[in-house]
């Protein structure tokens, strides 16, 4: 039957999402939701007290931003909730001016978002090099096991050996079943065995009380004024910036794990939605939340939108309806997870011997820079743009070094023949005026450009001067074998460039 005469019925169940045709696929995103909720909450009361605010605040941040972004985000499955990197950025601006404000600021920075997103600042993606992508996942499996580490210390002993056997289960019940996801199963049994056997160690509840009642919207309560706007911009702007930079990064590495695109310009929209949304319900706003990503994607196998959706969703239920049976959760089991996510995070391949032998020296030094930043800052975005910087300083370099000048002086001797190889930019031009010998060649000068290409003004200008050197000697030269763009460059600027036309 050809698809125009399918039946409505068979036409609509191609247009249903993968969960609510396949039982399998239904329980995954479920189960990992589930997962993903739990893990949320000591996060959430964690970045609540580095913002200086209410936990109840970054918990329904968390609520909202998941439930919005599942319906507007472009990347499936990504889990975006209040973050520790939000929360760095939006503390001094709520210890100095008050909760009013930074609702204020999260509802000026989704805007910012949208409007970035609208300019297309997605597409920035794409300059930012695989040096760098390898740097962002190793950072930021490193920065995952760190925030683990303050749960370790001064515990009860008996906190590390509920840490090994929670880890034991999640490395061992996937080989028997993967029905359900390994790290609920190990949430559920060391809860269970904690208050069972009356076992003292810290949880969930020590970290703060949870909230009893669903988030009401409002406005924010600050004056609507200019020096409001003066006063919140500034933050804004960098929270939409560093919310952006961590969110697109993250879609970007979902997109590996699964094989599958995304619309970042769809996720820049999405988070400014979503961020506005979180404010008008007085959150401290959020972006894409790397680790519980992992958990979702990597470790539960939730691959849409239904999980990101009952991640929220299940975060308020069990804060509200299961508050005392959440709070009763050992604060080992979910550090034994989060270890979990930071080993399957963590690029293993990209440090082996044999293939850092096999890497250029660049390459390397990008990795390591972005890695180095990133732990040394705790801020993925400042990580990313100074290996983004890193690596383009290296590009530059070594095409500048690839560039090459050769002469072939006739025979008579009346003309000799300057061939130029490689890429004509600021890095290589500054060189190139050097490479001709202007005192002894031939009246006559050509310049072969056949197997180059001029990219840039400062390519134009250098011509320009080597042209004026010979010019000034009585030298005529003349250049050959442009391409088109190239073309197209250099007769729109010669001449231009040096102000003495």
């Amino acid at each position: 039957m050809p698809p125009s005469a399918a039946s409505p019925t068979a036409r609509l169940r191609g247009l249903r999402p993968d969960w609510l045709s396949d039982p399998r696929v239904w329980r995954t995103e479920i189960l990992g939701g589930l997962v993903v909720a739990i893990a949320l909450i000591p996060e959430a009361i964690s970045f609540s007290i580095i913002a200086g605010v209410d936990p109840a605040i970054g918990l329904f941040a968390s609520f909202t931003m998941a439930v919005t972004i599942a319906v507007v985000g472009g990347r499936p499955a990504m889990i975006s909730a209040a973050t520790g990197a939000v929360a760095l950025v939006i503390a001094p601006l709520n210890r100095e001016h008050g909760l009013g404000h930074l609702v204020a600021a999260v509802i000026l920075a989704g805007v910012f978002q949208i409007v970035m997103g609208a300019l297309g600042v997605a597409t920035l993606m794409r300059f930012v090099p695989r040096g760098v992508m390898v740097g962002f996942v190793n950072s930021l499996a490193v920065l995952i096991f760190m925030a683990q580490v303050p749960e370790m210390r001064d515990v009860p002993w008996l906190v590390y050996p509920l840490i090994a056997g929670g880890l034991a289960l999640m490395v061992l019940l996937p080989r028997v079943t993967k029905v359900v996801p390994a790290p609920l199963v190990s949430i559920v049994a060391l809860t269970a065995l904690t208050i069972a056997a009356g076992i003292a160690v810290p949880t969930v509840g020590d970290k703060g009380d949870l909230p009893s009642s669903l988030p009401a919207p409002g406005l924010p309560d600050v004056p609507f004024t200019m020096e409001t706007l003066t006063t919140v911009a500034p933050y804004a702007l960098a929270m939409a910036l560093v919310g952006l930079m961590e969110s697109l990064m993250t879609a970007k590495l979902v997109d590996d794990i699964t094989d599958t695109h995304s619309s970042k310009t769809r996720e820049s929209i999405g988070q400014g939605i979503a961020n506005i949304v979180t404010g008008f319900f007085g959150g401290m706003g959020g972006c894409a939340m790397i680790g519980q990503t992992m958990i979702n994607v990597r470790v539960s196998g939730a691959r849409t939108r239904l999980s990101t959706f009952l991640a929220g969703a299940f975060l308020m239920v069990l804060c509200i309806a299961f508050g005392p049976v959440v709070s009763d959760i050992p604060m080992a089991a979910l550090v034994a997870v989060m270890v979990m996510v930071s080993v399957a995070t963590f690029d293993w391949h990209s440090v082996a011997p044999a293939t850092l032998r096999r890497m250029p020296t660049g390459e390397i030094a990008v990795m390591a820079i972005t890695v180095a930043v990133v732990i040394a800052t705790h801020n993925l975005a400042i990580g990313v743009v100074v290996g983004t910087i890193t690596a383009m300083v290296v590009f530059a370099k070594r095409v500048a070094r690839l560039t090459h000048v050769t002469a072939v002086t006739d025979p008579d001797g009346t003309e000799v023949v300057y061939s130029v190889t490689g890429e004509l930019f600021f890095a290589s031009s500054n060189d190139l005026v050097g490479q001709f010998s202007y005192a002894t060649d031939p009246d006559k000068v050509v310049i072969d450009l056949s197997a180059a290409h001029i990219w840039d003004a400062s390519s134009v200008a250098a011509l320009d001067a080597i042209e004026n050197k010979y010019a000034e000697r009585a030298k005529k030269v003349r250049i050959i074998g442009l391409n088109d763009p190239s073309a197209r460059i250099h007769e729109k600027l010669s001449g231009e460039l040096s102000g003495s036309h």
